[in-house]
């Protein structure tokens, strides 16, 4: 999303290596997300998110603590452009002065001093669900064009998640950690580039990937790290072009 769009997947994955818990991975990735989209749009932008895993309570976080109330009184309500976007996988706009859909929640956010509101849904598989709710005090910001910039950020922010998660939850044996940490992050996050640079998918960009470690002979895992490593400000990133 812009020119920052690489830093932030770099960012995402800081955040998974260094997570103390899901809350803090989760504040994280809210608090890159406001920041991008702000940068894309203009003006201020919050957001907040509420996940949701089997048997256990649901967990919340945000960049400002307004988003965060409003997104949890959608959460109680079920109904708004959030809970929307998780049931049509697609994202959801909501502009309080012409909006007519999800009453319960615009009287909600008529009390608040968001006017506009964009909910993204997060692919986390079966087990958890999530959307990022994005909150704009001016309307009319969350154009299409936006909505697609940042479905392509969730789709990396969510693979970050996925993997936090799974930390998390001790599904990786602690002598497989730093491996993981190492290799499947890297790949992930070094796709998620790719996908920014080109503005391609996901599977295109994994075959760019697979394509320069044939070509060089290097793992695959090796060159996803140099991707990566790129973002500190060498020319290694250059090299992908689809």
């Amino acid at each position: 999303m812009g020119s920052g769009g690489e830093d932030d997947f770099g960012r995402l994955y800081d955040l998974v290596a260094e997570m103390e818990d899901i809350r803090d991975l989760l504040g994280g990735i809210t608090a890159i997300a406001a920041a991008a989209v702000t940068r894309s749009v203009g003006s201020q932008v919050e957001c907040a998110v509420t996940l949701h895993r089997r048997k256990r309570p649901a967990t919340i976080a945000g960049s400002d603590d307004e988003a965060m109330l409003l997104d949890g009184q959608e959460q109680e309500l079920g109904d708004g452009p959030c809970t929307e976007a998780l049931q049509t996988g697609e994202p959801e706009v909501l502009e309080g002065s012409s909006e007519t859909r999800w009453p319960a929640f615009r009287r909600e956010l008529a009390a608040t001093s968001f006017n506009s509101v964009l909910g993204v849904p997060l692919d986390l598989g079966t087990d958890a669900s999530a959307a990022l709710n994005f909150f704009s005090t001016d309307t009319g910001v969350f154009t299409e064009e936006v909505a697609k910039d940042v479905q392509q950020f969730t789709q990396v922010a969510a693979q970050a998640l996925r993997l936090g998660l799974r930390i998390a939850g001790a599904e990786l044996k602690a002598e497989d950690l730093a491996a993981a940490m190492n290799y499947r992050t890297a790949i992930d996050m070094a796709r998620g580039i790719i996908m920014a640079q080109n503005r391609c998918s996901g599977d295109e960009a994994f075959t760019i990937l697979r394509d320069a470690s044939s070509a060089r002979n290097e793992k695959l895992h090796d060159v996803a790290r140099a991707v990566v490593s790129g973002l500190a400000g060498s020319d290694a990133v250059t090299y992908f072009e689809p």
